[in-house]
């Protein structure tokens, strides 16, 4: 039996919800699966620790957490600490160091849940978007000088190296092979910045020529944008940079139904440190504290921990649990426009996995998560 020390870090907000939740549900699917074990070790990183301390975690925080097989994190920003002090006091201060350069984010629409564009189906939108994760617009080079004076000036450096914008490809044409439409969307925005983004673009087409089974084409992002909406079904896998992902992905979760049940990897594929897995959503410090925070997000990215760690029975065997629960609209929180709780969700996907309405986890038709891993 192979045992995962898993690093928790619930950070602020419904994130710390949701983690809890998730954190319930893969103890219940190891002791139902019994292939595995898990054990996890909780880390108090996040706003209030800023405001006790000064830091939102430990100047060696990346290095604690080498020893662990995976990390599992919820979210982090509070409204009264300004967001990019939390964003590069946590979360880019795992990612970076640990070389998590692809961010991965599927996309589709589950059973149960209706997307906001007129009479498209899971069959039309079903995406995997590749984010490039270490560099571009969040390289973190720039600066401020003559601060609050009229010539007062700001920088933020966008910055695209060969080995990170090949390696990202790579990964991304990778993933393309590995789908049924080995078909793979190049988003730019050459026209306009002509230096870093025109480099994009020609080692894309230089990687390319090692896919040619692999389609590829090449779209603007403000094009994208149009694209995502009005013809979902042409997309499968998209590759974008660190901004334009970001973006993206927040627009597709809202089209698969909710923004609280996206999933993220945050990967190294080499392996050399372990990968983040969280809920695309953020702190909403609005609803936190009231139960009611979706927790598929989280589930979903636990899924996708799972296929990372080569359990791929326990992944496909949470996924139909998930699959299950959305079906059922008395199980839809109010994201999704229901009124369940997170408590009432978390127990109905925990009593999927032990085998109650088993025969209905059935007909939910297996796992269909695909993290590109």
């Amino acid at each position: 039996m192979r045992h995962f020390k898993i690093a928790a870090i619930p950070g602020d907000g419904i994130g710390q919800d949701v983690i809890a939740a998730g954190v319930r549900v893969l103890e219940a699917l190891a002791k139902r699966d019994r292939s595995f074990a898990v054990s996890f070790d909780h880390f108090d990183w996040g706003s209030d620790r800023y405001k006790a301390v000064g830091s939102f975690m430990p100047e060696d925080g990346a290095a604690q957490l080498q020893n662990y097989d995976a990390i599992y994190f919820g979210a982090v920003g509070a409204p009264d600490i300004p967001d990019h002090l939390t964003l590069w006091g946590l979360r880019l201060n795992i990612c970076q160091p640990l070389d998590q350069y692809a961010n991965v984010r599927p996309t589709r629409i589950l059973p149960g849940i209706t997307s906001p564009l007129a009479d498209v189906t899971s069959e039309d939108l079903d995406w995997v978007i590749i984010r490039e994760n270490s560099e571009g617009e969040y390289a973190g080079q720039g600066g401020r000088s003559h601060k609050g004076q009229p010539h007062e000036m700001a920088t933020d450096v966008s910055v695209f190296t060969r080995h990170g914008v090949e390696r990202i490809m790579r990964y991304a044409f990778e993933v393309a092979r590995s789908r049924p439409a080995k078909h793979c969307t190049i988003v730019t925005k050459s026209n306009a910045q002509r230096y870093g983004m025109v480099m994009w673009d020609e080692i894309a087409a230089e990687v390319a020529r090692d896919f040619p089974d692999v389609t590829i084409e090449k779209m603007l992002v403000d094009a994208m944008t149009v694209r995502m909406t009005m013809q979902p079904a042409s997309l499968d896998t998209i590759v974008a940079t660190n901004l334009h992902a970001d973006i993206l992905s927040d627009l597709a979760a809202a089209l698969s139904g909710s923004i609280g049940i996206a999933p993220t990897a945050n990967l190294n594929p080499d392996r050399s440190t372990p990968s983040m897995f969280e809920p695309i959503h953020g702190s909403a410090f609005d609803i936190t504290g009231k139960g009611i925070a979706n927790p598929i997000g989280s589930f979903w990215s636990a899924v996708m921990m799972l296929e990372h760690l080569g359990e791929a029975a326990a992944a496909a065997h949470l996924m139909r649990a998930i699959e299950t629960v959305t079906s059922n609209p008395m199980y839809h929180t109010a994201d999704l426009g229901g009124t369940a709780t997170t408590e009432q969700v978390t127990q109905a996907v925990i009593d999927v996995i032990d085998g109650r309405n088993i025969a209905e986890a059935d007909k939910a038709g297996g796992a269909h998560a695909q993290s590109g891993d």
